[in-house]
């Protein structure tokens, strides 16, 4: 069945659907990536790595750019199961940063793609002209040899634009046929060299010394040739295009890794140690003819036909991946047209062919003017370095979504030792990124102004012009304080029916605050998944009478704003809103029990977690009036922020607040007394309102439950455990949340730190 990408404009009066032809198998996606990946950034790097690194350094850089890559390739798996649409990267920010990170990375990998694919037209161009002419069949030399070499690489790019402009299973059948011929050669070599060695082991003296040049230069070589692992991106691009995407792009971008890793480790390795009797080390022989190092290797492994096989070689690898760079780029080009990014004409699709052809043709013309004008080797080291930006993003994505949006996602696939592998990823690549200025200072100034091209199309164009897509929050009324100046307090509603019980405990608080407290009120809307962004507006009527209710018990009581979102995600837009207006205070209610999969609730357990603000969850607090309070104490950095709630809840006439602390038999209590003392002065709550109460058992829990019976109101710290910990092992608040019966509030207190850390993931 055909997935299809729906286009709104933003007042949704009418809805455009668009559909790409679902044709490409597994096999047709995985040798999509292996053919972007073996293509002419091998045959150009070893020569030029085993020049930087000598011998062993080549193994080495193909070996841990295979490790390396397999760390983003995680993360475009993950996702791509999760978004599995035409836009790769694209989608990806989309979703997990919004419109301007998004448009950037797609407009990045468009040029990336497309430059790339240059690149790979020129090389074919090249080695085909050059075998011609060993042949005597052309006879050029000087301009009249360029101009040949360009309109080779002209004709050619012509020609894979024509193949991907008849479909997408011309595109991949023929992939398939270029990545398994080039697959197929490299093998062949891989073999011969293996055998040169078991029937003269003393080639493998061609390995001393192993790093002639030093372990730095690795990272520099690593930096060059990185950009030969990142075929899994063409894969996230043909979501729309393959059957089963959930299951198949994950498997995929993991099988063409492994399957290049062993054949650029086994190519190199014939290359070295084919050399013998030149005079000089080996690798010295090899790295002196540079880019053309790999070829001239191979001439001497198989001297009676190694020029033919490795132009042979050189013609499917470089033809493999000029399909599969257009086949990205036009997709990257295609969702930016899709989002209205681009000028909406971008996805437009023919009528027979159902390709967008339209992305296609200017596709098709970066790839062409840029082999037919400029030096293609600095451009494509810029691409290089913007696929090192892309994957960066990415696994800044799978960290973003994984944590905010998981419950919102259906995962085909999810990568182990999570958030490790991203990590080590983004660690990497920032290193490698700063090291390829020694191979292109160009790099540096290319990708800059590309990028900021972009950054000035999206702000005059794009963010105008770009639709609305399922996994944004859309705001659907606001009346918000302009800014903020002392403290605020955020309140969401749901319903009518606690609305003005929230207000009155915020009200509390501004009391408390002396009145220099502004109040914002926002209520998410619950829309079902199948329900269009335009339609949203029709589920806001309860929303509007909780806003209202909580609205009128305010309006005279200090400076108050509402907001109205929507979002799939009730928690992410609760989260997403306490950020954005800079909320100190949160509060909330809460209806008193879990939802399976989570402890308190599937909007409250993430907001808990990833809120950036203090927290106060409410249940059952629609007294006016507290006389006794219980707080639990056992330390922690939630206990002052207990204490002050506490504080502002009880009636300060005649109204007590009990400081409660248990501890099991044979252990040391805490001691109440001298925390009171600290903590009375800095929340500005006279000493008198306080006492202290012990007790020893073995059973916290019951115990506690048993003395709450006593109290008007329980005030209890959140744990600070993850959600995870919690399913596995529920924490003693949380136990008593969904135990007790009467009036109670949980807060939770936030963290400097993770609450910078938060704000920006």
């Amino acid at each position: 069945m055909n997935e299809k990408a729906d286009t709104n404009t933003e007042a949704g009066s009418h809805r455009i659907s668009t559909e790409l032809s679902r044709n490409l198998r597994l096999l047709h996606v995985t040798m999509m990536g292996v053919g972007m990946m073996i293509g002419a950034g091998v045959f150009l790097g070893v020569g030029n790595a085993i020049k930087v690194a000598g011998p062993g350094g080549v193994i080495l850089t193909f070996a841990l750019n295979a490790l390396i890559a397999m760390f983003t390739a995680m993360s475009y798996a993950e996702l791509s199961s999760a978004i599995p649409k035409a836009g790769g990267a694209y989608n990806f920010a989309r979703v997990g940063f919004g419109r301007g990170t998004s448009f950037i990375a797609g407009w990045m990998e468009w040029f990336a793609s497309s430059v790339a694919g240059s690149l790979y037209a020129v090389t074919f161009a090249l080695y085909t002209v050059n075998y011609l002419s060993q042949l005597g069949i052309i006879n050029a030399e000087g301009f009249q040899l360029i101009l040949i070499e360009k309109t080779v690489a002209v004709l050619i790019a012509g020609c894979f634009i024509y193949i991907n402009y008849r479909g997408v299973s011309e595109t991949g059948s023929l992939g398939v046929f270029f990545t398994l011929g080039q697959t197929a050669t490299l093998i062949f070599i891989a073999g011969v060299g293996v055998y040169t060695v078991f029937v003269d082991p003393v080639r493998l003296e061609n390995f001393k010394p192993f790093m002639p040049n030093g372990w730095d230069k690795l990272l520099i070589t690593m930096g060059f040739t990185y950009v030969a692992f990142e075929g899994f991106e063409v894969i996230a691009q043909a979501g729309d295009e393959t059957i089963d995407p959930r299951r198949n792009l994950p498997k995929a971008m993991i099988y063409s890794i492994f399957i290049v890793v062993f054949t650029y480790v086994g190519v190199a390795f014939a290359a070295i140690v084919g050399v013998k009797g030149v005079g000089m080390a080996p690798w010295q022989w090899i790295g002196s003819f540079g880019a053309k190092g790999f070829g001239e290797a191979i001439s001497q492994l198989i001297p009676s036909y190694g020029n033919i096989l490795v132009a042979i070689t050189v013609i499917f690898a470089s033809t493999s991946a000029l399909n599969a760079t257009i086949f990205s780029a036009t997709r990257a080009s295609y969702a930016l047209g899709r989002d209205h990014m681009l000028p909406p004409i971008f996805a437009k699709l023919h009528p027979q062919k159902r390709t967008p052809y339209i992305a296609l043709l200017f596709t098709g013309l970066i790839v062409i003017l840029t082999a037919a004008f400029l030096p293609t080797i600095d451009v494509a080291s810029s691409a290089s370095m913007m696929f090192l930006f892309l994957f960066f993003l990415v696994n800044l994505c799978v960290i973003r979504i994984r944590r905010n949006m998981r419950d919102e996602m259906n995962y085909g696939f999810m990568m182990p030792l999570f958030p490790m592998p991203p990590l080590f990823g983004i660690l990497i690549q920032a290193v490698l990124a700063v090291w390829l200025i020694h191979m292109s200072y160009i790099a540096w100034i290319v990708g800059p102004v590309w990028i900021i091209s972009g950054i000035i199309i999206y702000h005059f164009y794009s963010r105008h012009k770009a639709i609305r897509t399922e996994d944004e929050i859309v705001v659907l009324q606001e009346e918000p304080i302009p800014e903020k100046r002392d403290y605020r307090i955020l309140i969401s509603v749901a319903n009518p029916a606690n609305a003005v019980s929230l207000a009155m405990n915020c009200y509390k608080f501004c009391k408390a605050r002396k009145d220099k407290t502004e109040v914002e009120v926002i209520n998410m809307v619950p829309v079902p998944p199948q329900v269009p962004l335009s339609d949203a507006s029709k589920y806001s009527q309860i929303g509007e009478e909780a806003i209202g209710e909580a609205m009128l018990y305010l309006s005279s009581r200090g400076k108050f704003g509402s907001t109205m979102r929507y979002c799939r995600s009730i928690a992410r837009g609760i989260v997403s809103a306490a950020a954005e207006r800079k909320a100190d205070l949160l509060i909330m209610g809460w209806h008193g029990h879990g939802k399976k999969g989570f402890t308190l609730g599937s909007n409250v357990d993430p907001v808990l977690e990833r809120v950036t603000c203090d927290v106060a969850l409410f249940k059952d607090c629609n007294q006016k009036k507290y006389l006794t309070v219980l707080v639990p104490y056992a330390g922690g950095p939630n206990a002052d922020l207990t204490l002050e709630v506490a504080s502002i809840m009880v009636e300060h006439d005649g109204g007590r607040i009990v400081v409660f602390n248990i501890a099991p038999p044979g252990a040391p209590t805490q001691d109440v007394d001298a925390f009171i003392d600290e903590t009375a002065p800095k929340i500005n709550a006279p000493r008198s309102l306080f006492e202290s109460k012990y007790a020893i058992s073995d059973k916290r829990f019951m115990t506690l439950l048993e003395e709450a019976k006593n109290y008007d109101l329980v005030v209890i710290g959140a744990t600070r455990e993850s959600l995870i910990k919690q399913q596995l092992r529920l924490s003693l608040p949380e136990a008593f949340a969904l135990h007790h019966k009467k009036a109670f509030i949980m807060v939770k207190a936030k963290r400097q730190i993770k609450s910078l850390i938060n704000r920006w993931l």
